[in-house]
């Protein structure tokens, strides 16, 4: 029969709406945080820290209460708690019911004071934090698969582009280098969001501590303790000192802000690697019983950086709630901004966990096909090597005017070449063929060396890794070593 049973659950799971960043992408640990059983727990937990702070201010609250309420913080009776939100259509007073229906001796004294922004936003609060702190791990290790991966491409030539035209020679590890710095400035500006975060703390129905100035006989100096101890208790190291009911929902435009551009600097990577996988440069990991298309055998879609953009348009398009939100809350709040708020927050930790997963599943399994890199640098260095090749002959005693007329007309005929007859680049050949080249016909070698096309690409990025990259993630040595783990 329990079998039966959970075989039924099953099925009836498969029958309503489960967003797909839980039942398909997101990290168990991120899923939880956001989860039901975490959110309640919490406010347990809060209605405990105030309770416990109370009493040791000289309110009158027994041992015996607090720990009443202390033993059953994981004691949920989450069917009750429907039951009850549907009877009196308010979630906080549904739970506080809950809660008092195992408390008995307690029950009095839950949610002394407190209004539901108490429990509500300051749960908020945690969770964000907390969110920040898993997200955090994940951005320094893909920063740091990206950064063994440059190192070890420093060197190694590569057509660069602009407009995703032919330019200038780069090197696989320096274009990489683009990558990492846009990173480590979300990464800077992730823990940046994390520690300015306060807590709303105790601050009553319109944030005036009025019930608390009441239950403490005027005294404020026992309110702003009262405030100050259950921040404390929370883990913040301080607080907000004006609230209305909510903190500002200010809070949360800065919080999916930094997602958001987060969000844009994963799509850029993921562009570059599959605009690359497009030319056969680079691929992303592709396993062994992979299939690439159900209709195309041969293919090799780079659908993890696909995944990665897909999500991130939606990350970034997630900054318009909480920016829409801040801008209706009348006066000290109204309650439109809580269904929305219940979506995007979660929305968007689950989804920049899932980017941040994915992204590290990449980047420790990139691929790089330096011969067909070699070969595309054949077809366009003449073109680029033109400057050098005019300044060696000038070297050589020749004119300028005269040799950058016979390049422009060799130029041209080895583009037709190219681009009517769908043929190779063979502008150095009509170079060593024609005798007014004869003084540089030696020197062609060296001066069509791609190494000597890449500036200080090796260097800028050794001096970047060490000067900015490695002192960045030494807060996070201890856990650069977690491999990435996909669900799908």
């Amino acid at each position: 029969m329990a079998a039966a049973g959970e075989h039924g659950a099953q099925v009836a799971a498969l029958e309503v709406y489960r967003t797909p960043l839980a039942s398909r992408y997101a990290s168990p640990d991120m899923c939880f945080l956001f989860s039901d059983r975490f959110k309640f727990r919490t406010w347990r937990q809060l209605w405990l820290w105030l309770a416990e702070a109370e009493q040791a201010l000289g309110l009158p609250i027994s041992e015996e209460q607090l720990q009443e309420m202390k033993a059953n913080l994981d004691n949920i009776d989450f069917g009750l708690a429907a039951e009850e939100e549907k009877r009196l259509r308010h979630d906080v007073m549904a739970h506080v019911h809950t809660f008092a229906r195992c408390c008995p001796k307690a029950a009095g004294i839950i949610h002394l004071g407190a209004t539901s922004c108490y429990v509500g936003d300051n749960t908020d609060l945690i969770i964000l934090r907390n969110a920040f702190d898993l997200l955090l791990p994940k951005l320094a290790r893909v920063i740091s698969r990206l950064a063994d991966f440059a190192q070890e491409h420093a060197n190694l030539p590569t057509l660069g582009f602009t407009h995703f035209q032919p330019a200038q020679l780069t090197t696989v590890g320096k274009r990489c280098c683009l990558w990492i710095q846009d990173l480590c400035m979300d990464l800077q500006n992730l823990k940046r969001a994390r520690d300015d975060l306060r807590f709303r703390g105790v601050k009553g129905t319109t944030g005036t501590q009025a019930s608390f100035l009441q239950l403490f006989e005027g005294d404020h100096q026992k309110v702003e303790l009262l405030d100050k101890m259950v921040t404390e208790k929370a883990g913040f190291k301080r607080a907000f000192i004006i609230t209305g009911q909510t903190y500002t929902r200010k809070v949360d435009i800065e919080v999916l802000s930094v997602l958001a551009s987060l969000g844009a600097s994963v799509h850029k990577i993921c562009t570059d690697i599959r605009l690359l996988a497009n030319l056969k440069e680079m691929e992303e990991p592709f396993e062994k019983q992979q299939i690439g298309s159900s209709a195309m055998p041969y293919k090799r879609n780079p659908m993890r950086c696909e995944r990665c953009c897909s999500l991130a348009r939606h990350l970034t398009a997630l900054l318009m709630d909480p920016l829409q939100t801040a801008s209706v809350q009348w006066f000290e709040r109204t309650l439109d901004d809580s269904a929305n708020r219940r979506i995007c927050l979660a929305e968007a930790f689950l989804t920049a966990d899932t980017i941040l997963n994915t992204l590290q599943n990449v980047s420790e399994g990139l691929v790089v096909y330096p011969k067909v890199i070699e070969r595309r640098i054949r077809q366009e260095l003449p073109f680029m090597a033109t400057e050098n090749i005019i300044m060696a002959m000038v070297k050589a005693g020749g004119n300028r005017q005269d040799c950058h007329e016979k390049i422009r007309v060799l130029s041209q005929q080895a583009a037709a070449v190219v681009k009517q007859e769908g043929g190779d680049n063979d502008l150095i050949k009509r170079i060593q063929a024609d005798t007014y080249f004869t003084p540089i016909h030696s020197q062609l070698d060296q001066l069509l060396d791609p190494s000597s096309f890449t500036g200080r690409s090796s260097q800028q990025v050794q001096r970047f890794l060490e000067e900015e990259v490695h002192p960045l993630l030494e807060p996070y040595k201890n856990v650069l070593t977690v491999k990435a783990e996909l669900c799908l």
